[in-house]
């Protein structure tokens, strides 16, 4: 039997030896957190050098809580009912709030400087790498309540707003959908009908969206209800704050500007054309006339034989390697060392992911690898996360946290520089044809789908400020949010997809879809700029990463890219590589 290159099951020895040098690592962190506590009592913040110590105390502590938290998770993962990890879990999640606590005893303190002070302390050398987290703190104090009434939105919140988002996954997992397969009747929950979308057979798909249509519809009202009860909540506590506007947290949260946002959507429907023109030619393969929902995800004939997890890995380091040494060597280090769990089996949780452990420096990636091109994918994908917490390395604990809006950057540079050497190493017309058509539905899902659940909640959440949004209007709101980012090149929507979609009854913030679209985009851009600047392209991309926890995102592009991204034709570079695949797709298509 030949022994494998590298190894598919990970190393979390190396991280922590045995149970008794994690507990001593949980209680040194819970021995710095009781340091921080007293000195932030104390500390003299008119003092920038006093200050800089809370800070970087801040950064140090949840440098090693995410040390402890990423390997709880991950021996979840490994094995799900690991009655230790579930109450390592809980030790975590308490060391978590009460880190929680004491940093905002910290920004407490620090947001209620007076102007002149403020300005001072903002003025000197040694807090220079936190401005802009300083700034954010200030902003976003002017956004609390006097104590007494946080405490009390906080109390309303556990049984109301919170128990809403709970409520929703409770029912959402009760809900039976029953689909005849071979024969006989299944009875499947909505994630596993959802999965059905890619099943090879088109009746079964078919059947699985007509079925998860009537389920949801027994419960439409239900499920009415608590998304209006989340949106009247959030409403009237964004207003007591003095919030008009529900999208002014996300858009603070993932530290861009509405202009940068409506220049990212202009451009979007710019080029919407090309994607639907590619969308109704798939409709033609299937004989109708739109292309019906169910047949989206239909898997494409492919001729791609097994890929074995020793290939992929080759595979991928010489596409990092060909934007420089420093990607392609630690792609290997990883590799080599133990960092990815790729086994396909039994017993291991369902979701791909990277953690990061700050304070040895390295990552843990998780997966079940089968052999196949997205199987590929998902590796480079996640492989991507873990160069940019390697990037982050030199950078300080709190600067090492990214918004939303910027952690799929170098993920998705990293798929793309795989589909993109995937294809040109394609020998065949099908190989070619199953890559693009794997590109484009990533493409149609950012700039159709994602901009069909921002139009949606935009409009509902104006319409919740006037009053109950029925179930019945919450579809048309759908339907009509779907006809117009599809460009009514979609048969059958999905318009009750507003009940399975979970982001929409997330209770820590709204609009949890335009930052997809935003790192989709924003990593083809990048893309097209490293086709022009060769080899300087790895040191600019990695100073990019380095700086993604402490700058907006207009000023990260403008350092680095020299580029303005409140103007459409940023966003049009990365667009114009998505329209090309879909035009060639359609030349290939025809050549068939």
């Amino acid at each position: 039997m030949q022994k494998n290159k590298y190894p598919q099951n990970w190393d979390l020895e190396s991280l922590f030896k045995n149970s008794g040098e994690l507990t001593g690592h949980i209680a040194h962190t819970e021995d710095m957190i009781d340091s921080l506590e007293a000195e932030a009592e104390t500390a003299n913040i008119h003092n920038s050098y006093e200050t800089k110590k809370l800070l970087d105390s801040l950064g140090d502590i949840r440098i090693h809580l995410s040390q402890a938290s990423s390997f709880t998770i991950c021996l979840i993962a490994q094995n799900p009912r690991d009655p230790y990890a579930l109450s390592l879990q809980g030790k975590t999640a308490a060391l978590n709030a009460r880190y929680d606590k004491s940093k905002k005893l910290v920004q407490s303190r620090m947001t209620t400087l007076n102007s002149d002070a403020w300005e001072q302390m903002l003025a000197s050398e040694e807090l220079d790498d936190y401005r802009l987290l300083l700034n954010e703190w200030r902003e976003k104090a002017k956004w609390q309540l006097p104590e007494k009434e946080e405490k009390l939105l906080a109390d309303l919140s556990v049984d109301g707003y919170h128990a809403w988002g709970q409520f929703y996954q409770t029912l959402i997992s009760s809900i039976k959908v029953f689909i005849q397969i071979d024969g006989a009747e299944k009875e499947m929950s909505v994630g596993q009908a959802i999965n059905l979308r890619s099943h090879p057979d088109r009746i079964v798909r078919k059947m699985a969206h007509v079925a998860l249509e009537s389920a949801l519809e027994e419960k439409e009202e239900l499920f009415a209800k608590i998304l209006n009860h989340i949106a009247s909540f959030r409403i009237e506590m964004y207003k007591r704050r003095g919030i008009e506007n529900v999208l002014e947290v996300p858009l603070h949260e993932n530290r861009i500007t509405k202009e940068t946002l409506g220049a990212m959507w202009s451009a979007v429907t710019k080029y919407k054309a090309v994607f639907a023109k590619y969308l109704n030619h798939k409709a033609k393969l299937f004989g109708s006339e739109k292309l019906q929902s169910y047949d989206f995800w239909a898997p494409a004939p492919s001729s791609h034989h097994e890929i074995p997890f020793d290939e992929a890995a080759d595979f991928i380091m010489e596409q990092f390697g060909a934007f420089g040494s420093e990607m392609k060597d630690f792609a290997h280090h990883a590799f080599e060392n133990g960092w990815v769990e790729a086994e396909d089996r039994l017993g291991k949780a369902g979701s791909a992911f990277c953690a990061g452990f700050p304070l040895s420096g390295e990552s843990r990636i998780f997966m079940g690898y089968g052999g196949r091109i997205p199987n590929v994918l998902t590796l480079a994908h996640e492989l991507g996360h873990a160069f940019h917490n390697h990037a982050l390395k030199p950078v300080r604990g709190l600067n090492r946290y990214y918004p939303l809006s910027l952690a799929e950057t170098a993920s998705t540079f990293s798929e793309l520089a795989i589909l993109n050497a995937a294809y040109e190493k394609a020998d065949s017309r099908e190989e070619k044809r199953f890559i693009l058509d794997e590109k484009l539905k990533r493409s149609v899902m950012n700039f159709m789908n994602i901009h069909a659940r921002f139009l949606f909640e935009e409009r509902f959440f104006h319409e919740r400020k006037s009053g109950y949004v029925p179930a019945e209007r919450l579809n048309k709101l759908m339907r009509e949010a779907m006809d117009e980012a599809y460009m009514n090149s979609f048969g059958s929507p999905s318009f009750r997809s507003w009940i399975w979609t979970p982001h929409f009854y997330l209770t820590k913030s709204p609009f949890y879809n335009f930052p997809y679209t935003f790192g989709y985009l924003f990593s083809q851009s990048i893309f097209a700029s490293a086709k022009t600047k060769g080899p300087e392209f790895e040191k600019s991309y990695i100073n990019l990463l380095r700086d993604s926890g402490k700058m907006s995102a207009e000023e990260l592009v403008s350092k680095h890219l020299g580029e303005d991204i409140t103007t459409t034709g940023f966003w049009e570079k990365g667009l114009r590589l998505c329209a090309r695949d879909a035009e060639e797709f359609l030349t290939l298509d025809n050549g068939l």
